[in-house]
C-alpha cells in the first residue's frame, strides 16, 4: 500500500497575526523544518497545501519536491485545505500533518503509516493529537469536510474503526499563538 504525506500550511495565521509558515525556526522558517520532518517520513508522495500569504510561502520555503496545491478558500478552515487535496491523492493511504507541529517524529509517523484500519491515530501521553491517518475508504468523507475541526469529528464520529499507535512523551506543541511559538523555541533550546 502507498501512502502520500500532506502538510496543512494554508492557514490565515489570524491568532498570530502574521504568517506562521515564516516564523524564524532552526535557520530556516517552521513551515521548511515541519517539511524537512514530512521528508524524513518516507512518503510515497507529499503534498503541501497553501493559502495564506501563500506567495511569500511559495518565495520563502523550500517546496522542492514536494507538490504544492493552492486553497483558494483556506479562511475557512483546515477541512477546506483537505478537500482541496484530496482529489489529487492517488496514494491507498493519507497521512494528515500539521505544517506548525514540527515536532512530530518520523518513527512515529512511519508506524502510523502501516496501520491497516480505517483510520489512525496517535496517542501521546496527554491524549490524542496529530498526525492523523486515513485509508482510501474515508476519502469519500474527507472530501466534505467544512471548518478547523472537522477531521477530530470525523475521528469521534464511530462511523469507522479508530487505532491508536503509543508515542513517546506530550503531543507536538503546534503554533497557533505567539505563546506557542516562545514554548516551541524554549522546548528546541532545552
Amino acid at each position: 500500500m502507498t501512502v502520500t504525506g500532506l502538510v496543512l500550511a494554508a492557514g490565515g495565521s489570524q491568532r498570530l497575526g502574521r504568517p506562521k509558515q515564516l516564523l524564524p525556526f532552526r535557520g530556516r522558517t517552521l513551515l521548511d523544518a515541519t517539511v524537512d520532518m514530512a521528508r524524513a517520513c518516507e512518503f510515497d508522495e507529499l503534498l503541501v497545501t497553501v493559502g495564506g500569504s501563500a506567495a511569500e510561502v511559495r518565495a520563502q520555503c523550500d517546496l522542492s519536491s514536494v507538490r504544492v496545491i493552492e486553497n483558494p478558500s483556506f479562511s475557512s478552515g483546515c477541512g477546506s485545505s483537505i478537500r482541496t487535496a484530496i482529489a489529487s491523492v492517488s496514494s491507498d493511504r493519507l497521512v494528515l500533518l500539521l505544517g506548525d507541529q514540527p515536532g512530530v517524529r518520523p518513527a512515529d509517523v512511519r508506524r502510523l503509516s502501516s496501520l491497516s484500519g480505517a483510520i489512525g491515530v496517535c496517542r501521546y501521553s496527554d491524549g490524542l493529537g496529530h498526525p492523523f491517518l486515513f485509508h482510501r475508504s474515508v476519502f469519500g468523507e474527507l472530501s466534505t469536510l467544512h471548518g478547523d475541526k472537522a477531521v477530530w469529528k470525523l475521528l469521534h464520529s464511530g462511523r469507522y474503526p479508530v487505532t491508536e499507535i503509543d508515542c513517546a512523551g506530550t503531543v507536538p506543541i503546534d503554533v497557533d499563538t505567539i505563546d506557542d511559538y516562545e514554548r516551541l523555541l524554549k522546548l528546541e533550546h532545552s
